[in-house]
């Protein structure tokens, strides 16, 4: 597995995202599947870097494998902030109007659409959540 590690600042949301594109550099790949992955992917980091560390600074370690048959991407999040399990939130009600509708959630709702796969646990100490997406099939 490669590995970034970066403060969790939003001014590194790029650096994350050009992580990836190397890491992708050598395969082919459907571009709506790649488009997903990037859109789940910057859920994430930016999840991270607004609530992960409070008004403390901390870092995200990010470590991608790329299997290439099927091709399929694994990126692991990883934080040394405040505990917390994304997945046991509620999905938000999407029918609702804009008015009607709570703040938040949105983007975690997004990643489980847009992936295969997605987990989360705590170890260690640290926050570690996987996002898995083939990328020759949407």
């Amino acid at each position: 597995m490669n590995k970034l590690t970066v403060p969790a600042k939003i001014e590194n949301l790029q650096k994350v995202m050009d992580f990836l594109s190397n890491q992708l550099d050598s395969v082919d790949y459907i571009m709506k599947a790649r488009l997903q992955l990037e859109l789940s992917i910057e859920e994430a980091y930016v999840n991270i870097v607004n609530y992960a560390y409070g008004s403390e600074e901390g870092e995200i370690i990010i470590c991608c494998n790329v299997d290439k048959s099927p091709l399929k991407v694994k990126m692991q999040f990883i934080d040394y902030g405040n505990p917390y399990n994304p997945l046991k939130s509620e999905n938000p009600d999407i029918s609702l109007n804009a008015e009607e509708k709570e703040i938040g959630g949105l983007g975690i709702f997004l990643i489980k659409k847009n992936v295969d796969d997605i987990s989360y646990e705590y170890l260690d100490g640290k926050n570690i959540l996987t996002i898995q997406k083939k990328l020759n099939d949407c």
